[in-house]
């Protein structure tokens, strides 16, 4: 279904990282260039939803929230605007 990607040990060596910090590294890469959405970023990282937006914290990456996720989030509340 899906392709793997393999990564030498040599390069998770002189990037001085393990495989899971670089995996952790690409899902916070490709949510905030916004090409993942958080769901799918915490599943690539391995990461619970708290756990992931806590590593987004630590690099400065904001979670996405557009007026239209307000505005939903408003009509599952039953606010008016």
């Amino acid at each position: 279904m899906g392709q793997e990607i393999i990564v030498s040990t040599e390069f998770l060596e002189k990037a001085k990282m393990s495989a899971s910090e670089l995996t952790l590294e690409v899902a916070v890469y490709l949510y905030d260039k916004k090409k993942l959405t958080m769901g799918q970023a915490k599943r690539l990282a391995g990461l619970d939803q708290i756990a992931f937006q806590k590593e987004l914290g630590k690099r400065g990456v904001y979670i996405h929230y557009e007026m239209s996720d307000v505005e939903k989030d408003l009509r599952n509340l039953n606010v008016q605007l």
